[in-house]
């Protein structure tokens, strides 16, 4: 896989921690950040794909037995 670097301005006491937590986990901030933005653009990826599918599924609508036709009237459902 090619990289490219990139500059990437964070606050100072966020820094300290983040190569805290890199020192921690053995492995450069740089790969740290890497798999945390590779986390994220997974996630966004798999809620994009969920959506889709869910938006086409209402799209479609749901087979309730009826055929699409009412079997009484809403009057006669509530009783009018």
């Amino acid at each position: 896989m090619q990289t490219q670097n990139v500059t990437l301005s964070l606050p100072k006491k966020i820094l300290r921690q983040a190569k805290l937590v890199a020192v921690q986990r053995q492995i450069s901030l740089s790969r740290l950040l890497a798999h945390l933005i590779e986390d994220l653009v997974k996630s966004e990826q798999s809620y994009e794909r969920s959506r889709r599918r869910h938006l086409e599924i209402l799209d479609h609508g749901f087979e309730l037995g009826t055929h699409g036709q009412a079997r009484a009237s809403r009057e006669e459902l509530h009783g009018r």
